[in-house]
């Protein structure tokens, strides 16, 4: 039972650890990650798991290899901010994949980058037709940036001098078929509000999977009867 206990408690020190020192460490070791963040969440992770289940090794061992790391990476972080030529080693730098509509093959064979997917990073994007881009880079965090040729760019309104309109944060009234009281209550609306604007299209609640106010106050849904019979793509 001890030995169950022991277990227990070094799992939820390592989750608590992770979590504290994500925490330190900021968003950015999330959502974009370099090579620097690669290796710190590979390492931490490692580190972590043997925290919680090895238990030939010592818990306060295995904390302040935790608390180096962390220290460590945080360390890179602040150099690669202070030092250009550094911050190109620790994390990284873009490559440039296509110039002037022509795939450049040679970066791509350096940074082992295959044309499968190029093209689903340009589907990512938007972009079905090669013919399309001016520019493609590949992100030191592993994403590729697009630059369509001017002809394929999209008119914005202010190319077009119409007149601008406010927009707001968009409002998820419903979600996964879950009514969103609150943001309701917090914005002064109402269910039977809600229920209204449903009836006017012939549907109630229980029907809709998803419900969003949008940024420009108009009301979109998704219902669970699509009506769609022959699916593209059906797994």
């Amino acid at each position: 039972m001890q030995a169950y206990l022991d277990v227990v408690i070094r799992s939820v020190s390592a989750i608590l650890l992770l979590l504290l020192i994500a925490k330190i460490l900021g968003k950015q070791t999330i959502s974009n990650m370099t090579f620097h963040d690669f290796v710190t969440g590979i390492t931490l992770g490692a580190v972590a798991s043997n925290l919680a289940f090895n238990k030939n090794i010592k818990s306060s061992y295995m904390i302040l290899a935790l608390i180096m790391i962390a220290g460590t990476s945080l360390l890179l972080s602040v150099i690669a901010l202070k030092n250009h030529k550094m911050r190109n080693w620790i994390s990284g730098s873009p490559t440039v994949l296509i110039e002037g509509g022509r795939i450049l093959e040679d970066n791509m064979r350096k940074v082992r980058y295959s044309l499968d997917s190029l093209d689903q990073a340009l589907r990512g994007n938007g972009v079905f037709n090669i013919e399309e881009v001016e520019y493609a880079v590949l992100e030191d965090n592993g994403m590729v940036s697009v630059l369509k040729k001017e002809k394929y760019q999209y008119v914005t309104k202010k190319d077009m001098k119409l007149h601008l309109h406010p927009q707001s944060f968009p409002l998820e009234l419903i979600m996964d078929g879950t009514l969103m009281e609150n943001n309701l209550k917090n914005n002064g609306l109402t269910e039977e509000w809600l229920e209204a604007e449903l009836k006017r299209k012939g549907k109630k609640i229980s029907d809709v999977f998803y419900g969003v106010r949008g940024t420009q106050q108009q009301l979109v849904f998704d219902f669970y009867e699509d009506g769609i019979h022959k699916p593209v793509d059906q797994e």
